[in-house]
């Protein structure tokens, strides 16, 4: 939908991710995003040169014994590097990005995480009519009507609703790409070492020149 959107006012859309060839067709086949607007960037490097937001920039401590990191490292996707030289920069990537998850070093990213759960009628709608999330024993779909927890199968009260973003609907979309993502580690990330760059967003005009930049 965005997609028309851009076309229709003459926008060329380029997205720069970070992962290999294989990343990119796994995001491809999940978000139907078309193979000629996604460019690899497979270390981050365009994400650092831009000096994008990498969280609190926590470090591990040389205090820190190599066996606590890798008992951490065990409990999280990817687990433990197989290079020994990888330990501490994956370590620290994954405390940067947890850290972030709790609001650290993150502006707004709480304030997110609720507009998430109790929705936003300033904002379109985000879920599909026929979209059906499935994380273990917890199914929601199709749309944002049915949800199923183990032997328990009820309905929103907002599932008739049309026209802005309903209570946990931003929330069920992001479950569904935590799902994806999580079951397909191996197939999205490359380099876990570039796990807490965020994204940003940038318009430029025919000359190159930036009109606007997020």
């Amino acid at each position: 939908a965005a997609r028309d959107g851009l076309d229709d006012a003459g926008i060329d859309l380029r997205v720069v991710g970070i992962g290999n060839g294989e990343a990119a067709a796994n995001f491809c086949r999940f978000t139907g995003m078309r193979a000629d607007d996604l460019l690899v960037d497979e270390t981050g490097e365009l994400h650092r040169r831009l000096e994008l937001h990498s969280g609190p920039g926590l470090e591990i401590s040389d205090d820190v014994p190599d066996g606590v990191i890798e008992f951490f490292l065990r409990q999280l996707p990817g687990g433990v590097p197989g290079d020994p030289s990888r330990l501490r920069p994956v370590g620290t990537a994954w405390l940067n990005y947890m850290a972030m998850c709790a609001g650290i070093g993150a502006p707004g990213t709480l304030r997110e995480i609720i507009r998430g759960y109790l929705g936003d009628t300033s904002a379109p709608e985000r879920f599909r009519d026929g979209d059906v999330v499935e994380a273990g024993p917890v199914t929601i779909g199709p749309g944002v009507g049915p949800t199923k927890v183990g032997p328990v199968v009820y309905d929103q009260w907002f599932s008739d609703e049309r026209g802005y973003q309903r209570p946990v609907e931003l929330a069920t979309v992001r479950l569904r790409n935590m799902v994806e993502v999580l079951t397909n580690w191996e197939g999205y990330v490359s380099d876990p070492t570039a796990i807490p760059l965020r994204g940003a967003t940038y318009l430029f005009d025919g000359e190159g020149r930036e009109l606007y930049s997020y």
